[in-house]
């Protein structure tokens, strides 16, 4: 059985609840009809990221006007930007009553669907949209993701070629495809991917540091770090804030005998992510080879009292494409 990659599980509910750069942002905000004179404030509301106030306003305006789909359909948005998944399918079921969704809502729905994790139906919806608007390559790409985690990893890569078919040089979309290519064990598919993606980014100032990431962690899993080693340096340098670079670059130094550096970038990882049981038992097993024995049972020590605590096994990865 295909396993899912580490450190990509919920992936698509971590994204979406991270901040405003949303898994749906490339969702239009729903308004398929020109709002009424009532509704135009709630717009303007939403348009500046004033989602209680536009809560607000949608309750008051629905008291009066309960069969207007379009401000279920704005309500509906409205929640789920306040992370409120289930109010928001709620206010999506009401609007249907008197109103198909528009596929800019659909989206939205399935984006409540996959904060609640479950991706059988976040895929049912993307699934109409992409069959409503088979041009609409963002729907595309967000199937594709949800796919992929529902570990449909040759569904995936469908969806993601459908979308770069669309929208040609999407660096998103080819890094993704690295990812399903990689699921299905096609690795040379998956280093071609990663390297079109960073390749199209060669000219620009902000780099996308995911397929930097991924590939160095390919090559480190195919126990090459000395050709990972250049990726992951890029990576921690266009993302010095994000631990998951941090600890992959520590793991190549400890695979290349550069204990120092190790200890260094897995130091760095803890102090951005210090509730992450596996960092610390990581740094703990680079302190225990080089003999410092105190310094690898304290990290032993916190490693313990974490996972008893439950805490999360996997880094947090502020990079992980939206």
């Amino acid at each position: 059985m295909t396993k899912r990659i580490p450190g990509r599980i919920h992936l698509l509910a971590v994204a979406l609840i991270g901040s405003s750069s949303l898994f749906f942002v490339q969702a239009q905000q729903p308004a398929a009809t020109p709002a009424p004179d009532s509704l135009k404030s709630v717009h303007f509301l939403l348009d500046a990221e004033q989602f209680t106030q536009a809560e607000k306003a949608l309750h008051a305006y629905l008291e009066k006007n309960p069969t207007s789909a379009e401000a279920h359909f704005l309500l509906g948005y409205t929640l789920f930007r306040e992370h409120r998944p289930k109010d928001s399918l709620a206010e999506f079921s009401e609007g249907s009553k008197f109103q198909h969704p528009p596929a800019s809502d659909l989206k939205i729905i399935a984006g409540d669907y996959v904060v609640l994790g479950d991706f059988t139906d976040a895929d049912k919806w993307l699934t109409v949209v992409t069959n409503e608007s088979p041009q609409d390559a963002s729907a595309w790409y967000l199937l594709g993701r949800t796919k992929y985690n529902e570990n449909r990893f040759e569904e995936a890569v469908q969806s993601f070629q459908r979308a770069l078919s669309l929208r040609p040089n999407d660096i998103k979309a080819e890094d993704n495809l690295g990812l399903s290519y990689q699921g299905l064990n096609r690795l040379d598919e998956a280093k071609t991917a990663y390297e079109n993606a960073i390749s199209w980014q060669k000219e620009s100032l902000i780099k996308d540091v995911q397929s930097f990431l991924n590939m160095g962690i390919l090559l480190a899993d195919q126990d090459q770090p000395s050709q990972a080693l250049p990726y992951l340096q890029q990576a921690v340098e266009a993302a010095p804030h994000n631990p998951k670079a941090h600890e992959q670059l520590g793991r190549v130094y400890d695979m290349l005998k550069m204990p120092d550096k190790a200890e260094h970038e897995l130091e760095q990882a803890i102090a951005l992510a210090p509730e992450v049981a596996s960092l610390h038992f990581r740094l703990g097993q680079v302190y225990k080879r080089q003999g410092k024995q105190e310094l690898a049972q304290q990290q032993f020590d916190i490693c313990a009292r974490l996972n008893s605590a439950h805490s999360s096994a996997e880094t947090p990865n502020p990079a992980e494409p939206n």
